[in-house]
């Protein structure tokens, strides 16, 4: 046998080789789409709507700050009822929380003291066993009359102008205030005689 292939009798060549695939072509860039008018107008509606909720925003913020918070504080000056409400030798704590005041009767006068320690500012509370005003925070300790006398205060309980209004009744005013360390505590509105 022969190696050629016959078909009907006539010898046929072999074929080429098949020629080797070329490398691929580097990547063409697409063209960039044509913008259109509608792509262009959509574009311009974008910005245009987050320009108005920028102004918008802004305008909601500058009439949040024409109306401020505003600070509900107690009176500064309220009655506390007759004296003959108050105990002889008591210290009265009605009105610690809602006024910042102990309102004190000795023999001879009523008084009161403001209820801030004067080492940082803590609210001292009346402590009936021990007879004195204790601070809890760091430790000072006050006698009945509002006097330092251990812990780290420097100078007593200032009180506050204390006065007798025409339908008899006490009358505590807060926006007055009498130091003992500048002598201020023989002034008569810094005191109730009784």
């Amino acid at each position: 046998m022969t190696d050629e292939k016959t078909t009907g009798g006539a010898p046929v060549e072999p074929a080429p080789p098949a020629p080797a695939p070329k490398p691929a072509a580097p990547p063409t860039k697409a063209a960039p789409a044509a913008m259109t008018r509608r792509g262009f107008l959509s574009t311009i509606g974008v910005a245009w709507t987050s320009f108005a909720a920028a102004c918008a925003a802004g305008a909601v913020a500058t009439g949040r700050f024409m109306f401020p918070n505003v600070l509900f504080e107690p009176p500064q000056s309220f009655k506390a009822g007759p004296p003959d409400e108050f105990l002889m030798g008591t210290v009265d704590n009605r009105f610690k929380e809602t006024f910042g005041v102990f309102v004190v009767r000795d023999e001879r006068s009523i008084y009161a003291l403001k209820a801030v320690c004067t080492h940082l500012g803590c609210t001292p509370n009346w402590l009936d066993a021990e007879n004195k005003f204790k601070c809890p925070c760091h430790g000072s300790g006050f006698y009945r009359t509002g006097v330092n006398f251990e812990g780290p205060a420097p100078r007593p309980l200032e009180r506050y102008r204390i006065v007798l209004a025409d339908d008899g009744q006490i009358i505590i005013d807060k926006t007055k205030s009498y130091a003992y360390e500048k002598g201020e505590w023989i002034n008569p509105e810094s005191f109730l005689s009784v």
